[in-house]
């Protein structure tokens, strides 16, 4: 018997009346089915989808999706399109009820229903689906037992041939797939070149040889191809393939014949230089290779170009191992993508220490978070004033400020402080830089509001400025974050400046584009960090949402003594001034720079002469000191400025923010 009609069967009311519900939810249920119940399309489809009844029963009007869809969309998922469907409507003409057939029903009760009809009709249409599952599995029995016998029957006709071929056919297997591991084992798939296996032995033949003469020198180039993975993304991974077998050709022709090319895997090839006497014979090779890659490749119907990165150990270093020379190699390729790719760089001990310190930071890195190591800086920014009698000997005199720069500081417990040009680039390698720039981004916005509540409306107009890195931007849950922080601190999105970098805006996708339209929603200010050190196409200064531009402190330092770095600072300026946006001047350090500046027009500056970066202490006290001397006013702080002996003392109370001074590529400032 059908194993539908041994167990309890389920049937689904869809109807939008209660009463009709509640009626038919009872009778069925005595007459001991399963019922469920749906007061709407959608939630019949979902009790559908969450459980599949063995009978849906349908009313046709209802409010949102009437019968007919609903019947529809059953019909069209392959899971629930055997659901047998009997339609419950008050419509009683001829095209209603060829209307609910045509969508799939198989049966028309018309309301108001007779209990005993419905019951009737139910239980027809369960026993009709129960014998044709019955008539099914039969089938599908007699369709088994007939396919078993004729595959008996043919195995057994076959038998006799298939034995005597069997030795023969194993023997000719064994032997093929003998040699197909033999060749898998040493040589790349797609290249035809030695794999890493075959590469670690010709190399521990080389140290070998090395070790029992010492002259007989050999040299490792570390290759991996830049940006191979646009190729793969762009073309697709067919024109990648076809391109690491062009490449692979390329690499042959550059060597000479005792030595030996392989592909590691990826985009990564080794090539081993036997009977080297110095290291110019690999750098030469090395130069050779670029020489030809900086040439167009032909790729199908492609012309492509593919730069490398090289790198190049020696074996004067005395290896003992394949993997060690291996690994030089490849820290050599990574110093080389460093410092811009598309050239080699020669591997020393230097570069395997950095390494190692890389590691350890990362490794410290995780902890500082938890172990709550990192602490914040506030720089002051100030706004410059244009008046012709003033002038800067006093530093701040005459300056009003008009916010602070956050930048964050590393206090490790056994090594001190930690230079941000150290850390910050490990952390955008390893992604904790979201983590760090959450905390960093909290503690600022709390800090601004914490000042903003001690020193009341004089301080309403304070900004914070918070370097944001171009991977935060990219998470899905940035805005929605930055919206808690808003809300849980209670600053103001008119106080908060975000500072990113050129190449974030450049680089953009459309996640960081929605981003910066929503931070744009907020009357989030945005600031270009280092402006005029990136790239030189403007144009997306007119389609984001940009506020401020950061004059890089390498071109207001040459301002008192280059000419060039004046006209560049100028142009930055006016640029700004067209725009419509407020050019600050970073990295201020002398009185003729901020006079140089106040010359050029420049609204606002920061840097080591205005203050140092300080702990929100140092700050308060300074803050606290002006309010007694000069007071604030409604639009900003200290109209008269900071002056020189409140400098010192602030500068005295913290000197442990001042150690370091650089950025990163992310923008997370460091001075």
């Amino acid at each position: 018997m059908s194993e539908l009609l041994q167990r309890s069967q389920t049937i689904l009311i869809v109807d939008d009346v209660i009463e009709n519900l509640r009626l038919l939810s009872t009778t069925l249920t005595e007459e001991g089915y399963q019922v469920r119940c749906a007061k709407n399309g959608a939630a019949g489809l979902m009790g559908a989808k969450n459980g599949m009844p063995d009978l849906i029963l349908l009313d046709i009007n209802m409010s949102g999706m009437d019968g007919y869809e609903v019947c529809q969309r059953l019909k069209s998922d392959p899971i629930l399109q055997e659901i047998p469907v009997i339609f419950l409507s008050a419509l009683d003409n001829i095209s209603d009820k060829i209307a609910a057939f045509e969508v799939g029903g198989i049966d028309y009760i018309t309301k108001p229903f007779q209990v005993a009809e419905v019951l009737a009709r139910v239980k027809t249409q369960l026993m009709l689906r129960a014998a044709i599952a019955e008539i099914r599995e039969l089938n599908q029995t007699l369709e088994d037992r007939v396919r078993h016998r004729t595959l008996e029957l043919q195995f057994t006709n076959q038998k006799l041939q298939r034995s005597n071929q069997a030795l023969q056919r194993e023997i000719e297997e064994r032997q093929n797939l003998e040699q197909q591991l033999i060749y898998e084992a040493l040589y790349d798939s797609l290249t035809g070149l030695p794999n890493r296996s075959q590469l670690l032995e010709h190399i521990d033949r080389a140290i070998d040889r090395n070790q029992k003469q010492a002259d007989d020198q050999f040299a490792l180039l570390f290759i991996d191809l830049d940006r191979f993975k646009l190729v793969n993304d762009g073309m697709g991974h067919a024109v990648g393939d076809q391109l690491l077998g062009a490449i692979a050709q390329l690499l042959q022709s550059c060597i000479r014949q005792q030595d030996t090319v392989a592909r590691l895997g990826g985009d990564e090839f080794v090539i081993l230089l036997n009977n080297v006497q110095s290291i110019t014979e690999a750098t030469e090779i090395s130069s050779r290779i670029l020489e030809k890659l900086a040439l167009p490749l032909s790729v199908g119907p492609h012309e492509l170009i593919v730069t490398a990165s090289i790198g190049i150990a020696l074996s004067t270093s005395g290896y003992r191992d394949s993997t060690e020379i291996i690994r030089d190699a490849d820290i050599a390729m990574y110093r080389a993508k460093e410092k811009g790719k598309d050239r080699y760089e020669i591997f020393s001990p230097s570069m395997y220490l950095k390494m190692l310190q890389k590691i350890e930071i990362e490794q410290n890195l995780r902890l500082a978070l938890e172990r709550d190591e990192f602490f914040l800086c506030y720089q002051p920014i100030v706004r410059i004033p244009q008046d012709e009698s003033r002038n800067f000997g006093d530093r701040l005199s005459g300056c009003e400020l008009v916010g602070f720069e956050a930048l964050v500081r590393w206090q490790h417990p056994e090594q001190g402080m930690i230079s941000p040009a150290d850390f910050i680039p490990v952390a955008e390698e390893t992604l904790l830089i979201a983590a760090i720039g959450q905390w960093v981004l909290r503690e600022a916005c709390q800090q601004l509001r914490d000042w903003q509540l001690r020193f009341g409306t004089a301080a309403a107009s304070l900004t914070m400025s918070v370097n944001v890195a171009g991977y935060q931007l990219q998470k899905p849950d940035f805005v929605a974050s930055l919206d808690q922080i808003l809300e849980q601190t209670g600053l103001s999105p008119d106080n908060l400046i975000l500072e990113i970098t050129e190449r974030t805006l450049v680089d953009s996708e459309s996640a960081t584009q929605e981003t910066i339209a929503a931070l744009q929603h907020r009357r989030i200010k945005l600031s270009i960090d280092d402006f005029g050190t990136g790239y030189s196409s403007l144009s997306y200064l007119h389609r984001f949402p940009v506020s401020v531009l950061k004059i890089d402190g390498s071109f207001v330092q040459r301002l008192d003594t280059d000419e060039q770095g004046g006209n560049i600072a100028k142009t930055i300026i006016t640029l700004a001034e067209s725009l419509n946006l407020v050019a600050i001047a970073e990295g201020v350090e002398t009185a003729a720079q901020l006079e140089a500046l106040k010359t050029l027009g420049c609204e606002r500056a920061q840097g080591y002469w205005i203050a140092k970066p300080q702990r929100a202490e140092a700050l308060e006290a300074l803050l606290e000191e002006c309010l007694n001397q000069t007071g604030l006013n409604q639009t900003g702080l200290n109209q008269t400025g900071l002056n020189q002996t409140e400098l010192n003392n602030a500068e005295a109370r913290d000197c442990s923010c001042q150690n370091t001074q650089g950025r990163s590529p992310s923008g997370f400032a460091s001075s």
